[in-house]
């Protein structure tokens, strides 16, 4: 072999040896690229999944309009907008008395309505957060003084309706309706506040989520509004069938609760038509004695104002005249009072039946504790009683109360205004003989009645429970994930990794088969040896 041969087989030989070592390298970093953007796209898709951050979609709020006999109330609620259980987790933000009577006082002249609703829809939009209005629901219940007007005058009734109706659609709020809602409504809907607020439906364990309370006794509830009053509890045996049972579903449970609003039986009409049986006792119509005014205390009403409803135009008398004025001449006589009250039961009508006490009306025997609200509690607190008490620590704050003159009022309670404080001796009277003689409490169980106004900051009224079961027909709102990386950043960085981890494979993979191919041909070696 010649000099030149030599040489060109040994730079062949160097050459080879620079490839297979650059080969060999680029080997190793393809590995490398390879097992680095694996463990990179398992890390990264781990860290977003485990870390991910849960927030709640914010909260929702709604408005509920009670439009009682004697005043109309505002309330604005909340909720998060995941809801429990297919039932909100409401609880009350604001509320707003709204000035002037009902509104079915408004029978003559329903545009009036506009002026006082202004004043509390003002304040309620300061409340609401303003790109939250067009997605609050607004819903109005008006109860038994709309109840009564309807039954006396429907087209009356439905002007009003319209009005409130006309005035709602003008507010930036979602308005879902005006509606009259029925006695057993409003009975089961305070059955349902009351239990609410009480924790008997939901309460918070140690790690502060919401969960059913294990065995916990639900209480009743009773109402006293103006024109009607509610009972409705759950009986000892909720499979005896009441006309009154109604069936409630929260948080996925049943209740069987039995349930009645009685008519013409709320402190306002009751006291109409005491006033209609003095007068009609009275051996004149110029000055009738009250014994459940205060002594010394005189007042003027018309006709109108007592006979004008449709709880006592039976009573009226023959010679009506609506605007004649009868005066009426405060004899604070508590025992003639007590006598008078029980007057305006009917306790023959079910002929001495234990599940029947008064009016005709089956009703179970009440069970376990109650909580007592609106008027109950507003007449226990003028004789200076709330929470609970014995039978006969009322009784005895009835009959001091009774016996004072109107002077001495002024001195006696928290807060005196003419037309509720000459108006306490009766409603005292009037709530014993409910209570005792119409619902069946007795010495024993009435300590199980707790008086009361609020729990919180939220008031006892049917309106939470009606707002409660609202929001069973709004949908939830699923909860919104916050992820450690944004969605595009993590999709971009998920597809540059694997498409390395692909590239660096295919030329693992192209390196194996080269090798492969090249040990498989075979080598011819040519000895040179110097002749």
């Amino acid at each position: 072999m010649g000099r030149c041969d030599c040489i060109a087989w040994r730079v062949t030989l160097g050459s080879e040896r620079s490839h297979r070592m650059l080969t060999r390298t680029l080997s190793v970093v393809a590995q490398v690229f390879l097992l680095l953007s694996i463990v990179l796209v398992i890390a990264i898709a781990v860290i977003q999944i485990n870390q991910q951050q849960i927030l709640s979609p914010g909260l929702k709020y709604g408005i509920v309009v009670d439009a009682g006999s004697s005043r109309t109330t505002v309330y604005v609620y909340e909720w998060p907008a995941e809801k429990e259980n297919n039932t909100g987790v409401v609880s009350q933000t604001f509320k707003c008395n709204v000035k002037g009577p009902g509104i079915s006082s408004y029978e003559s002249n329903p545009g009036a309505l506009a002026k006082p609703l202004d004043d509390c829809l003002n304040k309620v939009k300061e409340r609401i957060p303003v790109h939250l209005h067009k997605n609050t629901s607004v819903y109005l219940g008006a109860t038994a003084g709309m109840r009564l007007l309807r039954l006396q005058n429907a087209s009356a009734a439905n002007e009003v309706l319209a009005s409130i109706q006309s005035y709602f659609r003008a507010q930036p709020f979602e308005f879902r309706g005006a509606q009259i809602i029925t006695g057993p409504e409003e009975g089961v809907y305070g059955w349902i506040t009351a239990n609410y607020l009480m924790g008997n439906f939901l309460e918070r364990n140690l790690w502060r989520t919401w969960v059913h309370p294990y065995r916990k006794e639900t209480m009743g509830a009773l109402d006293l509004g103006g024109a009607s009053t509610q009972i409705s509890f759950i009986p000892e045996d909720p499979e005896e069938h009441f006309n009154s049972t109604l069936q409630v579903k929260l948080y996925g449970y049943n209740y069987n609760v039995y349930t009645h609003s009685y008519q013409c039986y709320g402190r306002d009409e009751a006291e109409k038509r005491l006033l209609a049986l003095l007068l009609q006792k009275s051996n004149t119509s110029a000055n009738v004695d009250n014994p459940c005014y205060p002594q010394n205390y005189n007042t003027a009403l018309t006709m109108k104002d007592f006979f004008g409803s449709l709880c006592t135009q039976s009573l009226r008398p023959a010679n009506y005249y609506p605007n004649q004025l009868v005066n009426f001449r405060g004899t604070g006589d508590p025992g003639l009072c007590q006598e008078m009250v029980s007057l305006l039961f009917d306790f023959t009508a079910c002929r001495h039946r234990e599940d029947c006490p008064f009016n005709g009306i089956r009703q179970p025997k009440p069970k376990g504790n109650f909580v007592a609200f609106s008027g109950f509690y507003y007449t226990t607190n003028a004789l200076n009683l709330s929470g609970h008490f014995s039978l006969d620590d009322f009784n005895s704050s009835m009959w001091f109360f009774c016996s004072q003159s109107w002077a001495q009022l002024p001195f006696m309670l928290p807060k005196f205004e003419e037309i509720y404080a000459r108006s306490y001796c009766f409603s005292a009277n009037f709530i014993y003989y409910l209570l005792v003689h119409g619902y069946n409490f007795n010495a024993e169980t009435w300590p199980q009645i707790h008086f009361q106004k609020e729990v919180g900051n939220s008031s006892i009224a049917w309106s939470l429970g009606y707002m409660l079961s609202l929001t069973n027909m709004i949908p939830a709102e699923g909860k919104l994930i916050q992820l450690p990386l944004n969605p595009s950043l993590f999709a971009g960085l998920l597809i540059f990794l694997s498409a390395t981890a692909l590239l660096c494979l295919l030329y693992l993979v192209y390196l194996c088969i080269v090798s492969y191919h090249r040990k498989n041909i075979p080598c011819v070696e040519h000895v040179f040896v110097p002749e």
